[in-house]
């Protein structure tokens, strides 16, 4: 059986998931027990050799899987000192319990000095802190942060939001992080992704059936996401029944973006590619092309004669194409005729005055947007200058807003549907930060559109795709690297 796609809980949805399990009978020490029992085989694991584990306790249930962790690897015959935020005293509930359990001494947070022998467990705050941390919980994060003390977190490295991967003040770097049951949007979105280190989900005896009553509509983009909308290679297939996927060029001295994404496409599997290009750059084109088409587009007329090919199915409209209003008129023609859009770089930026446009194109055709931060903040400012919002609460108010698929690109990349379905992905190495990069993820996600995929699962397969490429080309790969390194889609069929 294929595995179902990973869903992403916020902390308050894990709250609801432990009150049912509990409200089922489920014993709740049993899970604490069972949590602070894999926090603590997560240390022996990774660090058997350590000096001493220092156990930091919070004031909450965080805090109690630290006392558990703490009495497990006592047993194991590692030294343990545990030190507590708060009075041991004023802790209730479960909590309350693994503190009694816990024979050892307990010492006020401030006495804690970090060694680079030792290994930390973060048992302050989890993934539900929605505060600033401050006073002598920020100053025991910053030394240990500054020796490079090895962390093993509960939940998710203290400072760090389950919801949003927002930093409050400061944050714990963790080399590993123990969660349970299910893991948080915060554990792959930033700055949450650069400090949990490996995440370990573990199960702690929560039955599965009440994650699966939450409804999440959140994902982490893996396969089981979108292999069922995977193109399937026949018998019968020939180049135009693959799709023929057009990508705009911008002037003479801007074509390599094209060509880039071109290229990207025809790899992706597309059937057949064209460039589409300028007069003045037609011959810049043309001595760079092979197995990838050309022709030219100059204007209004030239894209409407292009438009009667009907199998022409999906375009890609943006990579240096230059901004201004002859960018809105052809995706309006696009959008007219049914076509699937890519709307990259110059093609969004010529919207920032002009989104209404864009939920016109959306209501029309299917129409994917992959804007940077930079292009995000362009065209929906609102929503960045929203502090409470988090990357996918933006992304989803942007495809809500414009009818669209939002692409949010970055090292935490996010896909948004207009429905509220919407995917973090996991996959890519930082050395895909490079120019031309983003025309290579346009081209796939057109290829992906040319061969049928539904509209957010191409984008989603893109993203994926394109990370997957990145991490075989290696690191000091350039954008010329990720056509041939793209994934084959039987491979990933397989995965």
């Amino acid at each position: 059986m294929r595995d179902a796609a990973t869903p992403l809980v916020t902390p308050a949805e894990m709250a609801s998931v432990d009150r049912a399990s509990i409200a089922s009978g489920i014993d709740g020490y049993g899970l604490m027990e069972a949590a602070g029992a894999a926090l603590a085989a997560c240390v022996l694991k990774h660090y058997p050799h350590a000096a001493r584990a220092d156990i930091l306790c919070g004031p909450g249930n965080n805090g109690g899987d630290g006392y558990v962790a703490a009495r497990h690897l006592r047993a194991a015959g590692m030294p343990v000192e545990v030190y507590s935020l708060v009075d041991p005293a004023r802790l209730t509930g479960d909590a309350a319990i693994a503190r009694d359990d816990w024979s050892g001494s307990i010492e006020a947070l401030g006495e804690m000095q970090p060694a680079r022998e030792t290994v930390v467990v973060d048992a302050l705050f989890g993934g539900g802190l929605d505060r600033p941390i401050e006073g002598t919980a920020a100053a025991v994060i910053d030394a240990i942060n500054r020796e490079s003390v090895p962390v093993v977190a509960a939940d998710l490295p203290s400072g760090i939001s389950g919801r949003s991967g927002e930093m409050f003040g400061t944050a714990l770097k963790a080399d590993h992080t123990v969660t349970f049951a299910a893991a948080k949007p915060g554990h792959f979105l930033l700055l949450g992704a650069a400090h949990c280190g490996v995440v370990h989900v573990v199960d702690i005896g929560i039955p599965w059936r009440f994650v699966q009553a939450l409804q999440v509509n959140l994902w982490r983009n893996d396969p089981p996401l979108w292999l069922d909308s995977l193109p399937q290679s026949e018998s019968t297939d020939h180049k135009y029944s693959r799709g023929h996927l057009g990508v705009f060029s911008g002037g003479f001295s801007s074509t390599g973006a094209a060509r880039l994404a071109a290229l990207a496409g025809l790899k992706a599997g597309a059937g057949l590619v064209t460039v589409l290009a300028p007069a003045a750059a037609v011959a810049a084109n043309a001595a760079h092309l092979t197995a990838v088409m050309l022709r030219k587009v100059n204007n209004d007329a030239d894209l409407e004669e292009l438009l009667e090919d009907e199998r022409l199915n999906a375009f890609v409209l943006g990579p240096a194409f230059g901004i201004g209003e002859r960018a809105r008129v052809f995706v309006d023609r696009l959008a007219a005729a049914g076509r699937a859009i890519v709307l990259d770089a110059d093609g969004l930026t010529s919207f920032c005055d002009h989104v209404g446009q864009l939920k016109d194109a959306g209501a029309r055709t299917a129409t994917l947007l992959t804007p940077h931060q930079g292009e995000f903040s362009r065209l929906f400012p609102d929503l960045v200058e929203d502090a409470s919002l988090s990357k996918v609460d933006r992304a989803r108010h942007a495809a809500e807003r414009t009818g669209a698929v939002i692409l949010y690109k970055g090292a935490d990349t996010v896909v948004a549907a207009p429905d509220g379905r919407a995917a973090i992905n996991a996959n890519a190495p930082p050395w895909l930060a490079t120019a031309g990069s983003g025309d290579c993820l346009a081209g796939i996600a057109g290829a992906l559109l040319a061969r049928g995929m539904p509209l957010f699962e191409a984008a989603a397969a893109a993203v994926y795709m394109h990370g997957e490429a990145g991490r075989t080309a290696g690191e000091g790969m350039t954008a010329e690297d990720i056509p041939n390194a793209l994934p084959a889609l039987s491979a990933l069929r397989v995965e």
